[in-house]
């Protein structure tokens, strides 16, 4: 039954290499996360919830730049395996000058009319209003972070993950001490509470850019052209549109979806205590998920390098052994959370935060539904963003991903919340249906082995202008 599983040392020592550093940069990123809501927490369950309002808005604009770099993924790793280094510049032009222009627009948005803007998400005024001190400044990062993600992203699908480990290490490490420094007025700096958090990474970031653009003066592994960046071409501007739209709308179409969840959460009653704890358990949930998330990327590079090679035959079985391996961890990872949930977590973790007793209760509710969802989470996660759009089959994968959460999870929270006005039990149960509903279709899917795609078959290669 299981006899796929059987691919030989080699094969597993190829996907403990390329996937060990994406889950370690993961594991770094979400725990110093966890860092930063804390600190914001030793400000009050307010401050907490309004960084937690401010990300909304900005949590979709990083799906968004994770899609455009996504999007061009599915191309690269295919022109990685032809070798065709030319066409990977071009590619990474057409996404930075995406992802730019739409990063700046929103900071623009975000500086002018803060406000405004966030009063879509939240009904608490002085929540609101603590909330644009953060996103004035946090709106801006996007644009260096923008940057930054495209090129990471690019050498990780050129079976190079260690460098975005190597960045993340140091931004977020640089992150949690300008936190410690302006949160808290720390070495002579002014107190500035949120608005410290925000410029924290807003520096950050930078230091992202700064840390990309000397790597790319420094590397032999792939030569960047700044003339494709700049000028990549109307062949690969459409091929990217034909082929990486679907990613760029699966990611956006996803977050402004999963945005729904806190912004139904920031009008019920008890708002502040509701995205307080839901701030804890989205760090903590990305925390749980690196090793998904680790899977799920080595799966996109291995199937991608495997079709770009030729090689089609092979990538069912490996599509299926890393969507089992993902599953397993799930089952591992539920588990450990389940026992932690009702151990360590009342006794340790919310104290930590300073969270009130019903914030508390909220937060135990939902960590239990994620441990229990958790295997389905991890399954759908390596099969939609690793195997299916990995094998080129973007637009049956951005339907499996988006469907449930549209037609689904969104309908049926903001009836029990908003409606019926239930308790924030029935609210989060309604959000895990999207797990079971994309199981079934994304399982089915990838039976059919119908997703294979070559994207680069017959083409002519453009040449430099």
């Amino acid at each position: 039954m299981f006899s796929y599983l059987n691919r030989g040392p080699a094969f597993y020592r190829q996907v403990l290499v390329l996937a060990a550093p994406i889950v370690l940069q993961n594991l770094i990123t979400s725990t110093l996360a966890i860092a930063d809501t804390f600190m914001v927490g030793f400000l009050g369950e307010q401050p907490m919830a309004a960084v937690m309002l401010a990300n909304i808005p900005l949590f979709v604009l990083q799906l968004f730049v994770f899609g455009i770099q996504s999007g061009g993924s599915v191309l690269i790793s295919q022109y990685w395996g032809k070798q065709d280094l030319a066409s990977i510049n071009r590619v990474m032009g057409v996404t930075l000058w995406i992802a730019c222009a739409v990063s700046l627009s929103i900071g623009l948005v975000l500086w002018f009319w803060p406000v405004q803007f966030l009063s879509l998400f939240g009904n608490n005024p002085a929540t609101v209003t603590m909330a644009a001190e953060y996103g004035r400044w946090a709106g801006f990062s996007y644009l260096f972070h923008s940057f930054a993600m495209v090129y990471l992203g690019a050498f990780r699908s050129m079976e190079a993950p260690h460098l975005a480990m190597y960045v993340s290490i140091v931004s977020m490490t640089l992150n949690t001490f300008l936190n410690w420094v302006l949160i808290f007025g720390k070495l002579g700096f002014p107190s500035l509470g949120v608005e410290g958090a925000a410029i924290a990474t807003l520096i950050a970031r930078m230091t992202e850019v700064v840390l990309v653009l000397i790597h790319s003066r420094v590397s032999k592994r792939f030569p960047l052209r700044w003339g494709l960046l700049l000028r990549p071409g109307r062949e690969t501007t459409l091929r990217f549109f034909r082929y990486g739209s679907p990613v760029v709308c699966n990611e956006t179409l996803w977050g402004l979806g999963t945005a729904m969840f806190p912004t139904i959460m920031g009008h019920m009653a008890g708002s502040t205590e509701i995205l307080a704890a839901y701030a804890i358990v989205g760090n903590v949930e990305r925390l749980c998920q690196v090793a998904a998330f680790g899977i799920a990327s080595t799966a996109a590079i291995l199937i991608g390098r495997e079709i770009g090679a030729g090689r089609e035959h092979t990538v069912y079985d490996i599509g299926k052994t890393l969507n089992t391996l993902a599953c397993g961890v799930g089952v591992f990872i539920g588990g450990l959370l389940f026992l932690f949930t009702k151990t360590l977590a009342p006794a340790w973790l919310f104290p930590l935060f300073h969270l009130s007793d019903r914030a508390c209760a909220v937060a135990g509710i939902m960590l239990t539904v994620m441990a229990v969802t958790m295997p389905l989470k991890d399954l759908n996660t390596t099969n939609i963003v690793g195997v299916l759009r990995g094998g080129g089959d973007v637009r049956m994968a951005t339907i499996i991903d988006l469907s449930p959460l549209w037609f689904a999870a969104v309908p049926l929270a903001a009836l029990a919340g908003l409606v019926l006005k239930l308790d924030i039990l029935w609210v989060y149960l309604c959000i895990s249906v999207e797990q079971l509903v994309k199981c079934a279709l994304g399982v089915r899917r990838l039976r059919s082995n119908n997703w294979v795609r070559n994207l680069t078959h017959s083409e002519t290669v453009p040449s430099e202008p």
